[in-house]
């Protein structure tokens, strides 16, 4: 008897021996990977704050009481006509020494020229449009939302935070620039677009061709997109600086079913127009677009996973291993699920006229804000095969723009190693990372321009505050935008060096 088990239990402590031997090998390249995992951030030396005008709060303030509205359709011209003559006012040595280029009566475009010709342009975005302010939400504002006021240390109102801030902070800068006579060594472009919050295309498009007739290509872009966020993420105690290093697309589908039988709802078919109809969202909700952890999140993950806590660490480090781990964890989150694929969000449906009546057609509008690596079509393709359903006609929204994803512009350039740096110097407590923008911004019509094309906006904001943006008491601190103005300063000075 002892015998017969003495081969199995051979087998049995060999297999031991084995899985403990993969079970070492595992745990020493996952440690070797933490290892190697070194920090991305620059060593650098935090600066002196410079003085800062005492006006500046109360120039943005001026600004903020022009209601520059935009809609689909119209704009308040005389708005932007107003604004036009409040920053020449302002400015009056950036109105003076920079070149005014005008490709519209409402967007601003400036080049101040740099000492040395062969060095290639960067270019300074900003937008002077807000969205507009429900009526009846008004009354729910702790401040009138065009009124500007200045009070507990913060300045209130529509464009404090998206995107006036970054203009005039930009504008500042130049005029304080001026003031102490630097001259830059690379020229400088500043445009600010007058329509981003519903396309861009008289503006920041009209911007971007006018460079490309002029044959006009830049060392870098900046637009707004990310900024610095407080307790961004779980495993991370310093506030998290992102700049965003491409965004997303944009579509939206018409689903349309017709069905030829109707009638009286007490005799119904086995199949109706909106059953069809909802079926074939319900597919679409329980199959989304597959996620996937490459690109900007990636990057954001390799740049944050040194900095934090050892178990977080270890994970990002380990992707390899982890990923199907992490992407179900983030696809439990709203907002990081955006960051892993392409959404799905059923946002209109139409059908039927009363209770008791069958309708023949049925209608639903899909968005999807679309992860780089896959375009319209491809998402267009994907969804026709979930659905799967002849009865259900699949196009685009009829009138509307779809958008590509844009291209992810490099970590290893120029222009991401100067904002870096600039960040750094500036706010020197951060933490800095590239990531992904999941909102539209001018910066997409740009493309045609430049290879390096970034998004930040140099504002600490808190997790609630972002609601602010859009929102209810959109507001800045005076602190918080002095800083901006700072940012901007340093940016400008090594952007020359």
């Amino acid at each position: 008897m002892s015998k017969s088990r003495s081969p199995f239990r051979r087998f049995l402590r060999r297999l031991f021996f084995a899985l403990l031997l993969i079970l070492g090998l595992l745990a020493l390249i996952i440690w070797i990977n933490v290892i190697r995992f070194s920090s991305r951030q620059i060593a650098v030396d935090p600066i002196e704050k410079v003085a800062i005008d005492g006006g500046v709060s109360g120039r943005l303030s001026a600004a903020v009481q022009l209601p520059t509205v935009s809609y689909p359709d119209h704009i308040d011209t005389s708005a932007f006509l107003d604004l036009d003559t409040l920053i020449r006012r302002s400015f009056p040595g950036v109105d003076s020494s920079l070149e005014r280029i005008r490709v519209n009566p409402y967007s601003q475009v400036f080049r101040w020229p740099g000492q040395q010709s062969d060095m290639a342009p960067i270019l300074l975005l900003a937008h002077l449009d807000v969205v507009p302010v429900e009526p009846e939400a008004e009354k729910n504002w702790s401040h009138p939302p065009f009124a500007g006021q200045i009070a507990d240390g913060y300045i209130w109102g529509r464009g404090t935070l998206d995107d006036k801030i970054s203009a005039f902070a930009i504008l500042e800068a130049v005029e304080q620039l001026l003031r102490e006579r630097y001259a830059p060594n690379r020229t400088i472009y500043l445009a600010f677009g007058h329509d981003e919050e519903v396309s861009g295309e008289a503006g920041a498009r009209a911007i971007s061709n006018y460079f490309a007739e002029q044959n006009i290509r830049f060392e870098y872009v900046l637009d707004e997109g990310q900024l610095i966020l407080r307790n961004a993420l779980a495993g991370l105690e310093p506030p998290l600086a992102m700049i965003g290093i491409a965004e997303k697309g944009y579509l939206t589908l018409d689903l349309e079913v017709e069905l030829e039988e109707g009638g009286h709802s007490s005799m119904p078919p086995p199949a109706t127009a909106i059953g069809v109809l909802a079926r074939a969202i319900d597919q679409l909700q329980q199959h989304p677009v597959p996620a996937r952890i490459d690109g900007a999140t990636r990057g954001l993950f390799e740049f944050i996973g040194p900095e934090m806590s050892p178990l977080y660490k270890s994970l990002f480090a380990n992707l390899w291993l982890t990923e199907p781990l992490l992407i179900d964890q983030l696809s439990q989150g709203n907002a990081s699920n955006a960051i892993i694929r392409t959404t799905t969000a059923p946002t209109v449906i139409k059908g039927g006229v009363r209770a008791n009546v069958l309708p023949t057609q049925a209608a639903a509008q899909i968005n999807f804000r679309i992860l780089p690596g896959e375009t319209v079509e491809s998402v267009r393709d994907y969804v026709e095969k979930i659905i799967d359903d002849e009865r259900v006609r699949v196009s685009f929204e009829k009138g509307s723009w779809q958008k590509d994803p844009s291209a992810i512009s490099g970590t290893g350039t120029f222009g991401f190693g100067v904002i870096q740096k600039t960040i750094q110097q500036v706010f020197p407590e951060v933490v800095v990372a590239p990531a992904l923008v999941i909102g539209a911004t001018d910066a997409r019509h740009y493309q045609q321009v430049s290879e390096q094309i970034y998004r930040f906006q140099p504002l600490v904001l808190d997790q609630p505050d972002l609601s602010r943006i859009h929102g209810l008491d959109e507001r800045v601190s005076e602190a918080g935008y002095a800083d901006a103005i700072r940012f901007y300063l340093q940016l400008i000075r090594n952007s020359s060096l």
